[in-house]
């Protein structure tokens, strides 16, 4: 383990800490932490960091109950910055999304690995941005009752292909009925980790229902 007293913290006794998540990989977030919010990180096994526009102290996840459990703290190689994995309660930023990074600056022609995490943080970034030509940008621009009809027109759809028993045709409406659920939840707020939170507790309700009729 390193010591911590071998990082460089800059003169105004702060260090750079990249955020990244665990499940995806993604970077959630860009913060700063001094040595306190540091020590107190590696004691809660939680995210503390110093915030430069209030100066003083904020754990991640105090008012919102987004928390982020630390993996790991990694310093590079000159020792300036941290990155820090962590496995998040809820969304890394204040406005909702799963991440802090979602106004895209430039898209190169190498297609990104997809995610449902990535997915959503590019929905995110239309529902900001609205560009125009974007079906998406549409979507929002009509609002929540149009997307509830195209989310009820493509269940139909998916019942359609699974009743030919044709698995290509209802692979394909499934796409379009999950990407339709997912900019519902774009314009709602809810997150992908939301729903992952309520699938996580129904496993554990199903497991034990399980273990009970063995018994």
């Amino acid at each position: 383990m390193l010591d911590i007293s071998k990082l460089k913290f800059d003169e105004k006794g702060l260090i750079p800490a990249i955020v990244t998540d665990v499940e995806t990989g993604k970077v959630l977030t860009l913060a700063y932490m001094n040595e306190e919010s540091l020590r107190i990180s590696m004691e809660k096994g939680l995210t503390c960091f110093f915030s430069r526009s209030r100066q003083e102290l904020w754990l991640k996840g105090e008012t919102s109950g987004n928390y982020q459990h630390i993996v790991s703290i990694t310093a590079d190689c000159d020792y300036d910055a941290l990155n820090v994995v962590v496995r998040k309660d809820g969304p890394a930023c204040h406005t909702g999304t799963d991440s802090c990074f979602t106004n895209q600056v430039f898209e190169g022609d190498e297609p990104e690995a997809f995610s449902m995490e990535g997915l959503y943080t590019l929905l995110m970034g239309r529902k900001e941005q609205l560009p125009e030509g974007s079906y998406t940008t549409y979507l929002f621009q009509k609002g929540r009752d149009k997307i509830l009809k195209k989310v009820g027109e493509e269940c139909t759809e998916v019942i359609i292909g699974a009743k030919s028993d044709d698995k290509a045709e209802t692979v394909y409406e499934i796409a379009d009925l999950a990407y339709h659920v997912m900019v519902l939840m774009a314009e709602m707020g809810i997150t992908v980790e939301d729903i992952k939170t309520e699938l996580a507790s129904r496993h554990i309700i199903d497991h034990k229902v399980k273990q009970e009729k063995m018994v």
